[in-house]
């Protein structure tokens, strides 16, 4: 399994970024994709995550009314859409795909997740 995320950058507080992970190496259709994010020092934080079928989503409070999260199935590809950013949202963002079952609520902790990308850097100016 490998995820691949890309789209991180430089940008000034107020402005937006968009992140997408691409998944492969398996079917993903009982998995749920999710965002994490690290800034130095600091534990890796849950920002979003959304089911396969892209029915259902939740978000940290952090980024509640500002990020979106979204799936493209037929790329195997998540978003994360970062409007109004905020010098805090400073971080390397990782994507990473979870196991879970139908009917089963989204994970919010990182143990809840088996597969992680590499990490793309998003820095916000004040």
């Amino acid at each position: 399994v490998q995820l691949q995320a890309f789209g991180g950058g430089l940008v000034q507080a107020g402005g937006s970024l968009r992140l997408s992970c691409a998944a492969s190496g398996r079917t993903f259709s009982r998995y749920a994709l999710g965002w994490f994010r690290q800034a130095p020092g600091k534990e890796r934080e849950f920002v979003a995550a959304i089911s396969w079928s892209g029915d259902k989503t939740i978000y940290g409070d952090s980024v509640k009314g500002r990020f979106t999260i979204s799936t493209d199935g037929a790329a195997n590809t998540v978003h994360l859409q970062m409007n109004s950013l905020k010098p805090e949202d400073t971080a390397v963002y990782y994507c990473a795909a979870g196991r879970r079952p139908n009917g089963k609520p989204l994970i919010t902790t990182t143990a809840g997740y088996d597969y992680w990308g590499q990490g793309t850097q998003v820095t916000v100016s004040s």
